[in-house]
């Protein structure tokens, strides 16, 4: 727990990051958890395991979880149209690029959208921060990015046919849709019934209280040079959705209660949130014979080019990336789950070795080479312990 520590505090000293907190654990409890650095470079409060951050795309797997939840109560279905209980998907288009004068091709998309190509980035949607041509879409129909949580931001086209491809965009915005249309209740509220209250993830909401805002980290952005400056980052108060795919603010430690539910077969302190069937899907291949592709960066301020192992084969779950080869400096068994949050947040969920494990920085652009660094150092050391 030293070595781990002493990664934290040099990682702080050489600008990796402002501020940093890490935990792990296995299925029986916590490993370790630590902070290190600023929550602010500007103001000089302490980084600590209670810090808020945003979570971003961590929030992926809370809402996959929340819509298999509705799935194991007959609400929802893996396979059947999802136009069933979202109108609005029923006639999607594809856009296959633009007119020499300027103007969107549109086709219609062949074959219906399922919850499973939603929650496993298969139905055909994108994000404009890896996709030029959604970035022109957007500019063209004034179209605001998801970030904003603005219904909106819902209406681009698809890039692809559902289930030709695999896509990262804003699918599991839309399952946290579905599982609102079939409940009659806003995402959050299932969320923190379902999930976060039972696993006493008592600081993870998409609307943080005066507490968890006191506790807020800043965001940072590095700039040229290498160094790091506080940007303006506001929690959106107006939210027309709750922004399933990336929208919960959260802490480390509570994070790590939620992957330590996956590691117990779906269950945490007495309190059962998924079936162990279930649980065990989250560990499987959900998406045939299609594998998880590289990010090329559209937008360079919000992300770097991004990719985990490069060169080796990746598959995506109902809820999480999956790993087909072993973790190439050690660390992660095949079969491990994992997946990251655009102000470099990361975890893993190693089933093999009963490990797991969350870092949160506020940092972006996301996929911060340095930041990478750190996260695979601190999985080596938590790998490491007896």
């Amino acid at each position: 727990m030293n070595e781990i520590a002493r990664l934290l505090n040099d990682a702080v000293a050489k600008g990796t990051a402002a501020g940093v907190v890490a935990t792990a654990g296995n299925a029986a409890g916590t490993l370790f958890e630590g902070a290190a650095g600023r929550r602010s470079t500007a103001d000089g409060e302490p980084m600590t395991p209670d810090t808020l951050g945003w979570i971003a795309s961590m929030t992926k797997a809370v809402t996959s979880v929340a819509a298999l939840q509705q799935v194991e109560a007959g609400r929802l279905t893996l396979d059947g149209p999802i136009a069933e209980v979202l109108p609005d998907l029923a006639e999607p288009r594809v856009l296959e690029g633009f007119s020499p004068a300027g103007e969107p091709m549109l086709r219609p998309a062949r074959g219906a959208i399922t919850l499973r190509q939603l929650l496993t980035h298969t139905s055909g949607f994108g994000y404009d921060i890896w996709n030029p041509d959604l970035v022109r879409y957007m500019q063209l129909k004034g179209i605001p990015g998801v970030a904003s949580r603005k219904r909106l931001a819902l209406t681009t086209p698809l890039i692809a046919d559902p289930g030709a491809a695999w896509n990262y965009g804003i699918g599991i915005d839309w399952a946290g849709l579905a599982v609102e249309a079939v409940t009659g209740r806003r995402l959050g509220e299932v969320i923190e019934e379902r999930i976060t209250g039972p696993l006493g993830m008592q600081d993870t909401s998409f609307r943080p209280g005066p507490a968890q805002r006191a506790r807020l980290s800043a965001m940072h952005a590095r700039g040229a040079d290498g160094s790091l400056s506080p940007i303006p980052f506001p929690i959106p108060e107006e939210q027309e959705f709750d922004m399933g795919g990336g929208g919960l603010y959260g802490t480390a430690p509570d994070y790590l209660r939620f992957c330590r539910m996956v590691l117990n077969g779906g269950t945490l302190d007495g309190a059962r949130i998924l079936s162990p069937g279930t649980v065990e899907d989250l560990g499987r291949n959900q998406m045939g014979d299609l594998l998880v592709g590289p990010l090329a960066t559209a937008q360079p301020g919000a992300s770097n080019h991004a990719e985990f192992f490069p060169g080796q084969r990746k598959r995506w779950s109902l809820a999480f990336m999956l790993n087909e080869e072993a973790h190439p400096q050690g660390g992660r068994a095949p079969g491990s789950m994992a997946w990251a949050g655009l102000g470099n947040t990361y975890y893993w969920i190693d089933p093999t070795h009963d490990r797991c494990g969350v870092l949160l920085t506020q940092t972006l652009p996301f996929a911060d080479a340095k930041i990478l660094e750190l996260f695979a150092a601190f999985e080596r050391a938590v790998h490491a312990m007896g």
